[in-house]
């Protein structure tokens, strides 16, 4: 079984897909490319991302120099031009390439995905309801009544007393009368049900039943502990998101899962607390409003660079 790369892995190689594509545009300013060296050199993995990017640049340079200049050279306007878009789409084939190593293939030809940032809604012909979160995919068989999660998160509601089951990496789950809430993560995958009750097959381990307001992680090793969940957290089901004297940093690291591109925060910071329910659907809004309630200064940089910062004190 593939093991799926985690949320800081992801970053990594966008951020250094994102450099590429900034040096190859030809706007890097010598600020950038400062940038560039300090990222490079903070941490020993963004260094390993960009050598291996290089390389793969260097791999997919398929088109001579010499031709190259000699065709941009010709006075054809329209000739150079294409051959420019040419080679600027041949410099990002690399970048392409390591974000799909990251992001595995399975989630995008699965029969139903959500990219970054998007939700997803459908009406199941049996009357169940199924909603996907940001960044999620789930492949659906209703001949064999089943569905399977392939990354990401879910949440599924059937009326009826025919059971729907949900297959996930660490087990399957049998749902009837009764809605759940899956979160596949890193190493487990986070069952909680919202309304009636469920049975869990773990991998590992007998089975066991979850009733409303209990959730469990199912893991290679078995089942965890049963504990209790608040059953109007799972907000994005509505497109909020929803805090309660939350640590900063968590809550962020949760808005960054609703993102395109690199959200990042001083240290400092993570140890602010936010209580509130923020729409999902403006990210920029809740990180304005952030920056309204809360002693920090919001960087943009551009729509898909932000950095957040503690406010520092005028006077």
């Amino acid at each position: 079984m593939r093991v799926a790369p985690s949320d800081e892995t992801r970053e990594v190689a966008r951020a250094a897909a994102q450099w590429l594509a900034l040096l190859e545009s030809g706007e890097a300013t010598d600020d950038d490319h400062t940038r560039l060296q300090h990222w490079r050199s903070s941490d020993h993995r963004h260094e390993k991302a960009w050598q291996k990017i290089q390389l793969l640049r260097r791999r997919f340079s398929g088109l001579p120099s010499a031709l190259a200049m000699a065709t941009l050279n010709r006075p054809d306007p329209a000739r150079r031009a294409a051959l420019k878009r040419a080679l600027g789409l041949a410099a990002l084939v690399p970048a392409a390439w390591l974000i799909s190593r990251q992001l595995p293939l399975d989630a995008w030809r699965a029969d139903l995905h959500t990219g970054t940032g998007e939700h997803s809604q459908l009406q199941l012909a049996d009357g169940s309801s199924l909603q996907l979160n940001t960044d999620s995919a789930v492949n659906i068989d209703l001949v064999a009544r089943q569905l399977t999660l392939v990354r990401g998160e879910m949440a599924l509601k059937v009326p009826g007393d025919s059971a729907l089951m949900i297959n996930a990496p660490y087990g399957r789950i049998s749902v009837s009368r009764s809605e759940v809430c899956l979160r596949l993560g890193e190493r487990e995958c986070r069952v909680s049900v919202v309304s009636g009750a469920v049975q869990l097959q773990p991998l590992q381990g007998p089975a066991l039943m979850l009733s409303q307001g209990q959730q469990v992680s199912l893991q290679a090793s078995g089942a965890g502990r049963v504990a209790a969940f608040d059953a109007l957290m799972p907000g994005w089901r509505e497109g909020v998101l929803m805090a309660q004297n939350q640590p900063l940093g968590d809550f962020l690291r949760e808005l960054g899962r609703y993102r395109s591109g690199i959200l990042r925060w001083d240290p400092a910071l993570e140890s602010l607390r936010i209580t509130g329910s923020f729409r999902l659907d403006n990210t920029d809004q809740v990180l304005s409003l952030l920056a309204a309630s809360l002693p920090i200064d919001v960087h943009t940089r551009t729509r898909f660079w932000v950095s957040l910062v503690p406010r520092k004190n005028v006077g």
